[in-house]
């Protein structure tokens, strides 16, 4: 059974753009990770600094295999000046859940 994964991340208005440039520069890294499904970056449009990082995985060791490895090494690296940079967000909580019910777009 797929698990479904939400890293809740608030993000303060100024550092918004920095958040998602540092997920663009990032892309390739999640979908070449065994068991991984869907990745999908949310950005709040009313009401809430919150950003969502939706993503799913074939099952939880998977996701755990991947956030001891390239997810791990991706927060451990260093910006150009030899220094990690400040975190875009401010707070993060993980969501967990596990896929009880499905449905795909209609067919053509």
């Amino acid at each position: 059974m797929s698990v479904v994964k939400i890293n809740v991340l608030t993000v303060p208005a100024e550092q918004r753009e920095v958040l998602e440039q540092r997920f663009a520069s990032r892309a390739g890294t999640v979908e070449n990770s065994d068991g991984f499904e869907w990745f999908e970056l949310l950005r709040p449009v009313e009401g809430t600094d919150d950003y969502l990082v939706y993503t799913r995985w074939r099952d939880e060791a998977s996701f755990q295999a991947w956030m001891e490895g390239p997810m791990k090494a991706a927060h451990q690296g260093t910006g150009g000046g030899g220094e990690r940079p400040k975190p875009a967000a401010s707070g993060s909580t993980v969501w967990s859940f596990d896929v009880v019910q499905q449905t795909g777009p209609k067919g053509a």
